[in-house]
């Protein structure tokens, strides 16, 4: 199956361990030298509709991709990336805050 960026970019990502949704597809690492597309990329979620910056970005590692479907992407992430997107005592830090 050959499928272009483009296509990617339209298919959901889901952590099969956790069931979690990470996103969209927003960008591919590639080794120029090789030709092979080593990782895919998740551009993290703005916090507070981009005043607070960006969550983290998660990178997708070619091998951690167990299946490409026609309308997702099934992938088990080898190394878990701290996707919660904020700790406990962020998220608390927040709320108080808005005291």
């Amino acid at each position: 199956m050959v499928c272009s960026l483009d296509d990617l970019r339209r298919k959901e990502v889901i952590d099969i361990t956790t069931g979690e949704r990470l996103g969209y597809i927003d960008d591919a690492q590639m080794d120029i030298e090789t030709s092979e597309v080593q990782a895919l990329m998740i551009y993290g979620r703005q916090r507070f509709f981009g005043l607070l910056g960006r969550e983290e970005d998660v990178m997708i590692p070619c091998s951690d991709i167990r299946v490409v479907g026609t309308d997702v992407i099934l992938v088990k992430l080898s190394m878990r990336q701290e996707l919660s997107h904020y700790s406990k005592e962020e998220g608390n830090k927040f709320k108080s805050l808005l005291k």
